[in-house]
């Protein structure tokens, strides 16, 4: 919402975006109108703005859809979240033994912006800027779990629900009975669904330009359920510092 310091038609335009994303990357003119609580022709003059500058583009359908442009900001804004977050990611790994790693949603799927790894010689290899699968993946089912269940239905919709072991979840009704568990504990698990032999603990960083995840994993052998009970306070701790600096930031 604008306010005394910032120019209204900025306002406006960024809170299209965000919309639009909330939606799950495209609306309609009415839809758009509607969350906006704006005129269809104000709107229109907007979104019209928006695509010229690439931000935004019209489908055949009419309807709208995030622009090519953002990808550009969007992995700028992740490697400086990554590099930020990095002191954090070190720390976890040291107190921990295990990788940590930090992920956010990008085109619906998670990517890895940065990740400080165990010193053990068994370990996750998981390079930055590699692309998952939310579905079934610690970090990706915790971003999820941070949208509607509408957005998540049309995320798989697009992308699908491709099994990456026995274990991952194929069926998105039951991917969003879990999305239910995942948000009233306040972490994820993934428990052999990417990696057979691998386990993963996740949790949130709110205050992200985009839904973010902070986890630790490592072999299941290691990362047991007692391990989780240690890790997950130190995880939402860092989580929470990491939130903090990006306000501070903003």
């Amino acid at each position: 919402m604008a306010n005394g310091a910032s120019v209204q038609s900025v306002d406006r335009a960024i809170d299209l975006l965000e919309i639009m994303t909330d939606l799950g990357g495209d609306a309609a003119l009415s839809e758009l109108a509607a969350a906006a609580e704006l005129p269809l022709p104000t709107i229109h003059r907007l979104m019209r703005t928006l695509v010229v500058r690439g931000y935004a583009r019209q489908l055949p359908s009419r309807r709208y859809t995030l622009g090519p442009r953002l990808i550009r900001l969007g992995e700028s804004a992740g490697r400086q979240l990554g590099a930020s977050a990095r002191p954090h990611l070190e720390r976890l790994a040291r107190e921990l033994g295990e990788t940590a790693n930090l992920a956010m949603i990008d085109r619906d799927m998670a990517v890895y912006v940065a990740q400080a790894s165990s010193s053990h010689s068994m370990r996750m290899f998981t390079e930055v800027g590699r692309r998952v699968y939310c579905h079934c993946t610690g970090v990706g089912k915790m971003v999820l779990a941070e949208l509607p269940d509408r957005t998540i239905r049309e995320i798989v919709g697009r992308v699908g629900m491709p099994p990456a072991t026995d274990l991952s979840i194929t069926n998105v009704d039951d991917l969003l009975t879990e999305m239910t568990t995942i948000r009233e504990q306040g972490y994820a698990v993934d428990d052999g669904e990417q990696e057979i032999g691998v386990r993963c603990f996740a949790v949130p960083v709110k205050d992200a330009p985009t839904p973010t995840a902070l986890s630790v994993s490592g072999p299941a052998a290691r990362v047991t359920y007692e391990f989780g009970e240690t890790a997950l306070p130190l995880l939402h701790e860092a989580a929470k510092a990491i939130s903090a600096e990006l306000l501070s930031a903003g």
